[in-house]
Parts: C-alpha cells; sequence; structure tokens
C-alpha cells in the first residue's frame, strides 16, 4: 500500500512541478506577474543594452535548461528562448565580460576558482552527447576561452556513481 502512495506522490510531484517548468503556454504580451506566477520568481534580472528587461528561470536537473524571458517597456512578455544550446553558446567570445554572458545564458551551473583569482564556470545543457559547456574569467571577468567538452560526471571511474 504505502508503495502505491509513494509512486502517487512522485506522478503528481512530476504533474505540478513540469507545470512551471517552461512558458508553457504563455503569450506575448502576458504581464510580468503572469510570468512570474506561471514560472515562479527568477533566477536573474539583467538590463539589456537597450534598457529591456531581461528575465532568467535557470531549470532541470543539474541546470540543462535557462529560460530568458525578456520583456517590452511596458513590462510585458516580448518573447523568450531556452538559451542553453551550441547556437547560443558560440556567440560568448574572449573579451566578453562576465555581465554579457549572464545575460546571454544565465548563471553557470558550476563555478571552479583558479589561480590568480579567476574562475571557471559550466553549463549543462540538453544534448545527446556528454558534453557540458565552459568558459575562463580571469580576475577582471573578462571571458579569456571558451568551449564544448566532455561532462565529467559521466566518467565511469570519476563521476557520483564511482564505488
Amino acid at each position: 500500500m504505502w508503495l502505491r502512495q509513494f509512486y502517487g506522490s512522485l506522478v503528481l510531484a512530476g504533474l505540478f512541478g513540469c507545470a512551471a517548468y517552461g512558458p508553457g503556454d504563455l503569450r506575448v504580451g502576458a504581464s510580468e506577474a503572469e510570468l512570474t506566477q506561471a514560472m515562479g520568481p527568477p533566477t536573474g534580472r539583467y538590463v539589456m543594452p537597450d534598457g529591456s528587461t531581461r528575465l532568467e528561470f535557470a531549470r532541470g536537473p543539474a541546470g540543462r535548461h535557462t529560460w530568458m524571458v525578456d520583456l517590452d517597456a511596458a513590462g510585458r512578455v516580448a518573447r523568450w528562448d531556452q538559451v542553453l544550446n551550441e547556437l547560443n553558446f558560440m556567440t560568448i567570445l574572449p573579451g566578453q565580460t562576465r555581465d554579457e554572458v549572464l545575460r546571454n545564458i544565465g548563471r553557470p551551473g558550476e563555478r571552479v576558482g583558479m589561480r590568480g583569482d579567476g574562475q571557471i564556470w559550466s553549463w549543462r545543457y540538453p544534448t545527446n552527447d556528454c558534453l557540458w559547456y565552459q568558459i575562463s574569467l580571469n580576475a577582471q571577468g573578462i571571458v579569456t576561452s571558451a568551449g564544448i567538452g566532455p561532462d565529467p560526471r559521466c566518467d565511469a571511474t570519476s563521476g557520483p556513481w564511482r564505488q
């Protein structure tokens, strides 16, 4: 009996959890209040170069999805996109700032410090291969390198399932 209740709870949690995962049936022109009612509070808020606002909604296991929702000057939804993909990664170039990266692809799933106060930021993303995207930032918060490589979680000799 308890097993049936447990699985029933999992199914219900999954159904309700998915309701706020992505924009779903959100429409262009919806208010910010409607957006946050549908998706919950944003994980980031960015002012874009043209003065408009972009809201970040980081989602998924291991942070594999991030929705960016652009609001117009009136605070209404203008567009949205799931930004963790190789096309968007190609727009991140050496010389860009930390803020530019955050506005374009959102917060990283992992941050690791380096010598000289630099950092390596990593994003997992939906792919059929076991890859992640990483950038290196110097102490001033400037991108020095970027690229896609194998995700260490997929390495059976060093992943969390290692025995």
